[in-house]
Formats: C-alpha cells, structure tokens, sequence
C-alpha cells in the first residue's frame, strides 16, 4: 500500500514560466523584429507587464475560460506574449498557420470555434478575404501597428494569474493537412510545461542563461518546438525575426544581436549557407543550430562544423508530440568512437531518446523489433506530452497498450540512436522489394549542385512502383542528369537508382516540408512510357 507523499500539490501553469523569467532574469533583453522592418527592444519584465495587460484586456471581451482566440501572425514580441496572456486566464490559443491554403486556414478557425482573431499587419489581406468565411470569430484584432497596443494600453498589466488545473488545454495546434483535412491537437498547461523543463537540458537543446536564441521555426508549428518556454525557463535573450527567414536578415541578426542559438527546417539552413558562401561572411557567435522537419543533408551539417564551426543537432518529432521525440547529441559512449565517428553518428541518425518520452519499433504484426540499426519498423511512442486523441475526436488515437504511431519507419542502434527510414506513405515498393526515398534523398543532396533532392514512387507498367528524383538546382547551377547519375552509381544499390531524373521547383508544405502529395500528383504517369532503366 502506498502512502501519499507530503509536498505541495501546485499545478504546473504556462503563466509561472514568464513569472520566473521577469523575476529571476527580469532585465534579459528581448528583441523583435516588426513587420515594417523596425526593432522593438524591452526585457522579461516588460514582456510580463504586457502579457497581463493583453490578458486583461482579452477578459474583458467577455470570454469564458476554455474559449479559443486564434492568432494568425509571426515571430514577433507580440505574438510570444499571447503564448503567455491567453493560456495564462485559462484560454485556448490556436496558433494558426498563414503558409496553408484559405480554405485549410479558414478550416482550423472555424474547427476551433475561436471567438477572436489577432493578425499581423502583412496578414490583412488574408484576413480579408476569409471573413466572410469564418463563423465563429466575433473580434477582429491587428496585432501590429497601434491596434493592439492602443486596447491593451488601457489595462495595468499587474493582473492576477490564476492557478489552473494542470490539466486543461492551453494551445491548440493542427497538423498541415497535406493528407486530408487538418487535425488540431489540444496541447494542456501540464504537457507544455514538462516539455519545456526537459527540451532545456544538456542533453538536449542545452541552453542557460547565456544563450541568445533566434527561433526560425514559426511561433504557429507546434509552439516553435516549445522554444519560448524551454528559453524562458532559462533565461535566455530572445530575437524574434518576424517572417524574415532569408539568408541576408538571418545573418544581420545573429551578428548585431549575438545569437549562439537557432532552430528550423533544412530550408532555411540551405538559404543561409548560400548566403555566406555567395558574401565570404562568417557565423559570428552561432554555436549551435537544430535542424529538423526532414532528414539533415550530410553536407549540410559537414559544412556547418567544418567551414564555421557550428554544431548541428538533428531533432525529430512531429505536432502530436509538442514536438519533442528524440535529439541528436553526442554521448560519451559514442564520443569514445573518436570524432568522426560520432559526426557521422551525429549527422545521419534523427537522435536519442529524451526524459519523457518512451519510443519502440514495431513490425506490422505489432512485435518488438531489435535495436540492432538494421531492423526496420514503425516507431511508436507514449509521453505525457505525447497526443492522446485528437481535438473533437471521441476515438482514442492509441493502440490498446497506450502507443501512438507515429506513421514513421526507422532503426533504433545500439547506441540507442534512431534513424528514420521512411514514412510509411512515402516507401516505395518496386517489384515486391521495398526502396528508402529519405535514403535516395539523402545521396542526391550531396551532389554538388543540389539545393532540394526529393524522391516520390510513381506508377510503373511493370514493377508498380519506381523512384522518381526531382532536383531543384542552386543558383547558377549547371547540373544534368547524366552529372547526377555519375553521383548517385557509386552509392546506391542498382535498383534503387532512380528511373528519372527531373530538375525542377519543389513545392514546400506550409512547414517547410517538401510536398510529396504535390510531386506526386505532378508526376503520376511520368513513367508510363518511360523507358524501363531498372529492367
């Protein structure tokens, strides 16, 4: 019989994260780009103060704790104060993606059933045109320019945060839908908080007070991987880029401001890696960057560590996981392997296992695979902030024994690391044998030249499924076909060499993700009388 321990029982709240943050590091810069281009510049304590008064004033439009407000804006000083207004009063926030398609926007709004709509100002014309679309929204609130700052103005900023149970639904995130309609995914105070506490560790994104973190990720994708709580937790300086993602504004920050800190999807990376090659400029104080939404090309994090001195750490996880699954950092058994060793580690495998979450690989009848970095399964996952079921679902989203699939197939090694192999829907089967496009991918960026390399399996007459490479070039690039295959023969097995070769733009998700739905609409019958070059 257990006895019931004898601590306070308070409940983990978001509000206490910013709480701590203007108490214990009060005078910690934060700095935010605007829409107009101009810097905004206040510290933890102002951000509390204005949190409040944006809290108070959303009360007085006579919400009702539980009520959704949605946002529709940017990496700006803004937008991360309503991370800590809304929930903080007991609110949902729904952060809504403006890179999906109106009809996919106006979708999670009206599924939200959110009463107020907040927007930056480069948003309006969006806004305008899902108006007569969106059911739900009694408020209509331009976040930049005078609009919002005029309404909270009015309120004190001294107000009074609740204790919340721990429990209730604090954000509201949606999948980007690319395989139907969105899915939102009701993250509580209880999830976001752990989340934070264990996403700052050394083991993971290692930050303290010492850091300065730009986050590339959109404040919209899954809360930007839970980086403004695990940085405020911390202490950590904030530069907040608003929608300027290209290489020339990513570098004029990091350098005036003295970033040591990034996070975003392989895209962003390639932009800014051409950017310093094309001026000779270097890295500044970047230290490390952390890279994911889809595999990290060798060459990227080669040239990284090796030209600039920059540590590059995979991470995987998706929206039904806050994001967090599983971080690539080094551990001293591998780093016993000597530096290459572990690089390669490193570079190629999506990471290790973090506190909280249990991950296992499964074959199709459900049976544990071994961790031998060879067996291939469906990865499985359960965590406290790991999804349960998804918002206005009555179904649970788990399996009898409590796991959610997560639809990826990877191999988990010795050293515990995994690496994903495909996702379940992108693994090409040709002829009864099973091809890795991430594999295939993962080749052809390597090959100088090469910006985007994405593979798709496209109908064939004969063996049901081929490899399709699509190539989007860099700039100035002269890259053909026959320059590519020279690349690919070498490395990859007879079979699975693509039967073409197309250069051209890749579609992007709303993400940054490449749009494998869209390739493969694009090239469905591409190889219906191509020649057979896998006969």
């Amino acid at each position: 019989m257990t006895i019931p321990g004898l601590m306070q029982n308070l409940p983990l709240n978001i509000s206490q994260i910013l709480r701590f943050a203007a108490t214990a590091h009060g005078d910690r810069e934060i700095v935010s780009k605007d829409c107009d281009g101009k810097l905004f510049r206040y510290d933890y304590a102002g951000a509390l103060s204005r949190a409040a008064a944006g809290a108070e004033w959303l009360m007085s439009l006579e919400l009702e704790p539980g009520d959704r407000i949605s946002s529709l804006a940017w990496n700006t000083h803004r937008h991360f104060e309503l991370f800590f207004a809304a929930p903080g009063k007991g609110l949902v926030l729904h952060t809504a993606n403006p890179r999906l398609p109106d009809e996919h926007i106006a979708f999670t709004i009206n599924h939200a059933e959110s009463r107020v709509l907040l927007y930056d100002a480069n948003l309006h014309e969006i806004v305008e045109r899902l108006k007569p679309a969106l059911h739900t929204i009694e408020h209509f609130v331009m976040l930049t320019g005078d609009d919002y700052d005029r309404r909270i103005a009015e309120f004190s900023g001294t107000t009074l945060w609740p204790d919340l149970e721990e429990n209730s639904g604090a954000f509201l995130c949606y999948t980007s839908g690319t395989t139907g309609d969105p899915k939102g995914v009701l993250y509580s105070h209880r999830s976001v908080v752990l989340h934070a506490l264990v996403a700052g560790l050394s083991g993971a994104l290692g930050f303290s007070a010492f850091d300065v973190i730009l986050p590339c990720q959109s404040l919209y994708h899954a809360t930007a991987w839970g980086l403004p709580f695990a940085g405020a937790i911390n202490g950590a300086k904030f530069v907040f880029p608003c929608d300027k993602f290209d290489g020339a504004s990513l570098q004029e920050l990091i350098k005036s401001e003295g970033v040591t800190f990034s996070g975003g999807v392989p895209t962003i990376w390639t932009m800014y890696l051409d950017h310093l090659a094309r001026t000779g400029e270097d890295t500044g104080t970047l230290e490390r960057v952390v890279i994911g939404g889809s595999a990290v090309p060798r060459a990227m994090a080669e040239t990284f560590e090796t030209q600039y001195g920059v540590k590059v750490r995979q991470i995987w996880g998706m929206t039904e996981m806050s994001p967090l699954g599983v971080l690539a950092t080094p551990t001293p058994k591998v780093a016993a392997l000597g530096h290459d060793e572990m690089n390669d580690i490193i570079w190629t495998r999506q990471g290790r296992l973090q506190f909280g979450v249990e991950l296992k690989i499964v074959d199709d009848d459900g049976q544990d695979l071994p961790h031998d970095g060879v067996a291939a399964g469906n990865v499985l996952v359960r965590g406290p902030w790991v999804l349960e079921r998804y918002y206005r679902q009555s179904v649970s989203a788990l399996d009898a024994d409590g796991w959610f699939n997560t639809g990826d197939i990877a191999t988990v090694d010795a050293n515990g690391f995994m690496r994903i192999t495909d996702r379940k829907k992108d693994v090409i089967k040709s002829g009864g044998e099973w091809i890795s496009s991430i594999d295939i991918e993962n080749v052809a960026v390597a090959c100088p030249g090469v910006k985007i390399a994405a593979v798709v399996g496209v109908f064939h007459p004969k063996w049901e499924e081929r490899p399709l490479l699509v190539i989007e070039r860099m700039p100035e690039s002269v890259l053909d076909e026959e320059a590519v295959r020279a690349w690919l023969e070498p490395r990859l097995v007879r079979w699975w060499l693509p039967d073409r070769v197309i250069f051209d733009d890749i579609p992007l998700t709303a993400t940054g993700k490449i749009d494998k739905k869209a390739l493969r609409g694009r090239y469905a019958d591409c190889l219906s009388v191509a020649p057979l070059s896998a006969a």
